[in-house]
């Protein structure tokens, strides 16, 4: 299902500008949200996600369009991935932006599949450093290439996922997702300003954890901290919580940890509560 224009279309097929900078440069941006029952799971928090991401590049999305696309193509699922995507529009040769951009955006969804929720990981250290001082770090641009090598990588190892080192040589996140460690009643997770997309989940994670009796952190963390971690887990806005069994070499007991069933717990029930419906089927 794809909306484009201000109107659904089947299948996934519509003109297109070849001249458009988001197929050209990878000059746009884009979300991920999970949709249960026709709503889309924290869809403030998605909107306002695309357009700071999009007023970084240096461009508006019309917020009243993104939410109407998302809501359109969430309608017809039960349990859906929507991907929204914005570019600046087309321009003309070269790389300086055009001086007045024609933002184009579509939305379009198809079915979350059976087991993504909350399922465990590996993860497999990347060869490709994130680079924490480029501002597409911090935000979900089109140029994901370095992630589309490292999970190639990863899974010609055995693994479900790349974990990526910054420049500094410092934990930064996954190819999807943003990491957690827990030590004891504290659970860590890298600042932004290590390289890391300020993701939605991860801003719940922060902020249910004091609830729950657990210490919130956002720090630094050295892979030999990590090594040391009681539990490890990924979040983004499909899989939820994704307690992590192994990392490279190094396996971890991270589904049974009670701080990371309490964590879960605690977001189904939120998820619940604002939807209707369970994120798992």
């Amino acid at each position: 299902m794809l909306w484009r224009d201000g109107r659904l279309h089947e299948g996934t097929v519509a003109s297109f500008d070849l001249a458009d900078r988001g197929l050209l440069l990878g000059d746009g941006v884009f979300d991920t949200a999970m949709a249960l029952g026709g709503t889309v799971v924290q869809e403030d928090a998605h909107l306002a996600r695309l357009a700071d991401a999009a007023t970084a590049l240096g461009f508006a999305v019309d917020l009243g369009e993104a939410r109407t696309a998302m809501r359109a193509v969430a309608g017809g699922s039960a349990r859906a991935a929507i991907r929204t995507t914005a570019t600046r529009g087309p321009g003309p040769r070269g790389l300086r932006p055009p001086a007045d951009p024609r933002p184009v955006l579509w939305a379009s969804a198809a079915p979350l599949r059976p087991g993504t929720v909350f399922a465990d990981l590996s993860l497999g250290w990347s060869a490709i450093r994130r680079n924490e001082t480029s501002p597409a770090s911090r935000h979900k641009t089109l140029g994901y290439l370095d992630a589309v090598l490292a999970a190639e990588a990863a899974a010609r190892d055995g693994h479900d996922e790349a974990l990526f080192l910054n420049m500094q040589g410092r934990v930064a996140c996954a190819g999807t997702g943003t990491l957690f460690a827990v030590f004891g009643r504290e659970v860590v997770t890298p600042p932004a300003r290590e390289g890391v997309l300020a993701g939605i989940v991860r801003a719940r994670v922060l902020a249910l954890a004091s609830g729950l009796d657990l210490t919130a952190a956002e720090r630094p963390v050295a892979p030999e901290e990590l090594s040391a971690a009681e539990a490890v887990f990924l979040t983004n806005s499909l899989r939820l919580i994704a307690p992590v069994r192994r990392i490279g070499e190094r396996s971890y007991a991270s589904d049974g940890h009670p701080a990371v069933r309490a964590l879960r717990t605690a977001l189904v029930r939120e998820i619940v509560a604002a939807c209707g419906v369970a994120p798992e089927g």
